[in-house]
């Protein structure tokens, strides 16, 4: 059976796999919620949800850096990789042993048809479609809760040392806009680097995010940015809400409803 990814490669599986190595933390939760927790073997050790996978699954490494020795002894039928969250190297070397999928989310179209490719893939299309059914409830839903709401400027950081922010072209770009933010870093690259001495005269933002992940952000960082926000308000956000595609977004909206109530 012969397959495209999101990356319009092809590749082709013998048989449904069984054995599958996830390098992607929400495709991992993903596969769970599909119902294929017995199918997954290997898994990065950032694949946090659901905890108990890490008890019960191979570690083979982060999402930069695997351990290619485990994954070839694990004999998988397919891996799962992702264009930002994997290096092209490792997808070009996986490549050469295993079938490998890679997906490119920066919408929630996307999202939903990587969803679909997955239920196909995997012999799991109707669960793959109660999964997008639900997701596309939850949209529409959403959509009309924030149709009146007025635009806040944001910033939105994901690193410190050098100070980092999502930009242009990035899924959390994406719902920024999705959730009535402007991200006054949009027009600066996906990941740019900023000097937070200019961030009023960069944008000036209403309000400045720091995500919970990739950088664990603490008060003292919060009392950092203020010393040049000014007005801007400093919450602290969960970045997995705002970055994690899938069946995450089945509970995303209520976080992003949520987060408007209490602003």
């Amino acid at each position: 059976m012969e397959f495209t990814d999101q990356m319009l490669r092809t590749f082709t599986l013998k048989k449904t796999p069984k054995r599958i190595v996830s390098l992607v933390p929400s495709q991992t939760e993903l596969l769970y919620d599909l119902g294929l927790e017995d199918r997954i073997v290997g898994i990065t050790k950032f694949c946090i949800h659901p905890y108990h996978l890490k008890s019960t699954k191979t570690i083979v490494g982060g999402t930069k850096n695997i351990k290619l020795d485990k994954i070839k002894e694990l004999q998988p039928d397919l891996i799962l990789c992702n264009k930002e969250e994997n290096t092209k190297e490792i997808v070009e070397t996986l490549e050469k042993f295993f079938p490998v999928h890679v997906s490119d989310v920066k919408t929630i179209d996307e999202s939903m048809e990587m969803i679909t490719q997955y239920g196909n893939m995997l012999r799991c299309n109707t669960e793959a479609a109660k999964i997008n059914q639900k997701i596309a409830f939850h949209l529409k839903d959403f959509q009309e809760f924030v149709k009146d709401i007025p635009v806040q400027k944001v910033a939105y950081f994901i690193w410190r040392k050098p100070w980092m922010v999502a930009g242009q072209d990035t899924f959390v770009n994406y719902l920024l806009k999705l959730c009535k933010f402007e991200n006054i870093y949009e027009a600066h690259g996906r990941y740019p680097e900023v000097n937070i001495e200019k961030i009023r005269s960069e944008g000036d933002p209403d309000m400045v995010m720091l995500s919970s992940e990739p950088y664990p952000f603490k008060e003292e960082h919060a009392f950092e940015l203020g010393r040049f926000t000014h007005h801007a308000k400093t919450i602290f956000v969960d970045g997995e809400y705002f970055s994690w595609y899938g069946s995450r977004l089945v509970k995303a909206f209520s976080y992003f409803k949520k987060l408007h109530q209490s602003l």
